[in-house]
Order: structure tokens, then sequence, then C-alpha cells
């Protein structure tokens, strides 16, 4: 994990008011959010069994995430690398007769090449440039 040091840290914004701005340029809320934080992630890179993310943490300030208007600050964005095993998993779960099919990450915090450090330097930029420049 390789945290990037922005503008945006520490700013409220309404939620729905990120996803406008943040959808169109790529980000999704993650699916590890709870009812009190979440991630907006961005897909920097992908190649056989690695993923690369920029990911935008915030928590709720007013309320909940799944409720409506709700005001979140924003954290520190960080660039984030998954190693996932490019063979079958060797520890398969079953639940009630259905299978993860999901291998386990080989590494959860793999190291960040150089070169994506960089791009992940001009993603925050237009993060800046987008969020600092609409009314919250």
């Amino acid at each position: 994990m390789i945290e990037l040091n922005s503008a945006i840290e520490n700013k409220q914004f309404k939620l729905q008011h990120l996803e406008e701005k943040l959808k169109p340029l790529g980000y999704v809320i993650g699916g590890n959010w709870d009812y009190d934080h979440g991630y907006f992630d961005y897909k920097v890179n992908q190649t056989v069994g690695n993923y690369i993310f920029l990911r935008v943490p915030f928590t709720a300030v007013d309320g909940e995430l799944d409720q409506k208007g709700v005001k979140v600050e924003l954290g520190r964005p960080f660039l984030l690398n998954h190693d996932f095993q490019e063979s079958l998993d060797d520890n398969i779960l079953e639940y009630n007769s259905f299978m993860n099919q999901f291998s386990e990450p080989e590494n959860k915090d793999a190291e960040v090449p150089q070169d994506m450090i960089a791009h992940g330097q001009s993603l925050v930029q237009e993060l800046e440039a987008t969020l600092l420049f609409f009314p919250k």
C-alpha cells in the first residue's frame, strides 16, 4: 500500500455528489463498504493475477451511508496491489452446497511498481481538480 497525499483529505461532501462526479471518471464504491465507511475504487491496472487500485476511503459524518443526503469525509487516497493465485484455489469454502469460486489473494498488499505510483499521483491530481471545484 502506498499512501498519496492529497488536498481532498478531510474534505466533506454529500455522498451523492461524490458518486455523480466520480463514477464518470471510472470510480466505483467498493463492495467492502459498511454503514459508517467505504471506499471509492479506481482500477489503475490489471494483468493476469494482479490488480492495482487507487482507493479513496470515506467515513460517514452525519448518519449512515444508506441514508439519503448523508455527508462523508474523505481520507487519504492510496494505491493497493493485490496479487491473486493463478492456479486453482487450494482453500475452497463451501456454504450450503454453494462454493466460493474466487481465489484468495496470494498477497493482499503486494509491492506497487514505481510507474504505477506516478500514475496514481496523476489520478489524485485529477480527483482534486474534479472534487475541489463543485459545491458541497
